[in-house]
């Protein structure tokens, strides 16, 4: 190793050993070692052979003979050169088509980023390198370079959970949601659905009975005349005559709120479980869905006011969306693989 003194001063722009505004020399007898620089500068000693290396260049004496000799301004150019080829390089125009399909899906599907990435993923349509993650398409939208913009996303903020809290029910129709099996709980089992409704524009006479199943996460949407305990009889009566036999493997419980609208549920042949009052959260998968129909039906909507056809359109696109949590399939793909289970297991043997 060449025992160079270095004078050197230390550069906050370019966060490097730069040796602007000194001179050094080598002499071996009275020469310092990197060691003793280390020292000297009260730098790391990594710091200082870099230095040294980006630096240190071969040059020629008279005689033709070579020696190794440090030079401040060629470790600051080697170091600028090194920077200019740092960082990831935008792949924008090699993801061009997969940003139309991205464009697409968000603003006329109404699909989040996160549900574009994840099913061109599992559906293979395009490679890698042809597309990007989900925090890559974000950051081309905060960065206006996709029609899309921030306002186009229905959901972008983190809400911070609530804190579950112990609440006395001041009326119960049936079993506390307290009761609730940890089966249910932990979605292990299909057949346990949320139920809840949807209004209109502040109107009983404009309303959506929902219901979504917690495994599947399968939703159903049916339009009522009012919000009345009658009205959601009746609708359960259509899936009942819908389902038959399968009903009672379909329907195994509901979670609810306790509105008035809910206080017949337990004679349809249904376990029942009622959720605390202002709670919510431990209904969270029908709200979420309820969250999705919003994107299609916003507030002060009249809802009697619109075809079958039309609410069928929003079931279908609730149930056609690739969910992350459930491995970007979609709901009702699960659905009909437990249907379809349940039918084989009802055949004779």
């Amino acid at each position: 190793m060449v025992n160079i003194l270095i004078q050197v001063k230390f550069s906050e722009k370019t966060n490097i050993f730069h040796g602007n505004c000194c001179r050094y020399y080598t002499k071996k007898k009275e020469g310092f070692s990197p060691t003793q620089i280390v020292k000297k500068l009260g730098r790391h000693r990594s710091t200082i052979y870099r230095e040294i290396k980006r630096g240190t260049t071969t040059q020629y004496r008279t005689d033709l003979t070579t020696y190794e000799a440090y030079f401040p301004e060629t470790g600051q150019a080697v170091y600028e050169k090194n920077r200019s080829a740092c960082g990831k390089k935008s792949k924008i125009l090699q993801v061009e088509s997969f940003l139309q399909y991205a464009e697409q899906k968000i603003l006329k599907d109404k699909w989040s980023p996160d549900a574009v990435v994840g099913a061109a993923r599992r559906e293979k349509l395009f490679d890698s390198s042809s597309m990007v993650c989900t925090k890559t398409l974000y950051n081309y939208i905060d960065r206006c370079l996709l029609k899309v913009r921030n306002i186009d996303l229905f959901i972008k903020t983190r809400r911070k959970p609530k804190k579950e809290a112990s609440r006395n029910h001041k009326r119960l129709y049936g079993k506390s949601i307290s009761e609730r099996p940890d089966s249910i709980e932990k979605r292990e089992e299909f057949g346990h659905w949320e139920i809840d409704t949807v209004l209109g524009k502040r109107s009983s006479d404009n309303v959506l009975l929902t219901l979504t199943e917690r495994k599947t996460r399968y939703h159903l949407i049916f339009p009522l005349a009012n919000k009345t305990a009658e009205k959601v009889d009746k609708a359960l009566k259509q899936l009942e005559n819908q389902f038959g036999p399968l009903f009672p493997l379909v329907f195994k419980s509901i979670t609810s709120d306790n509105g008035t609208e809910f206080a017949n549920l337990s004679n349809h042949g249904i376990e029942v479980y009622y959720a605390h009052p202002y709670s919510a959260w431990e209904r969270a998968t029908n709200e979420r869905h309820n969250g999705l129909i919003r994107r299609l039906i916003p507030k002060g909507t009249v809802i009697k006011e619109l075809s079958p056809s039309q609410i069928e359109r929003v079931q279908n696109w609730c149930n056609t969306l690739p969910r992350k949590i459930l491995g970007y399939c979609k709901p009702v793909e699960l659905f009909l693989k437990e249907i379809e289970r349940l039918t084989y297991e009802l055949q004779p043997l």
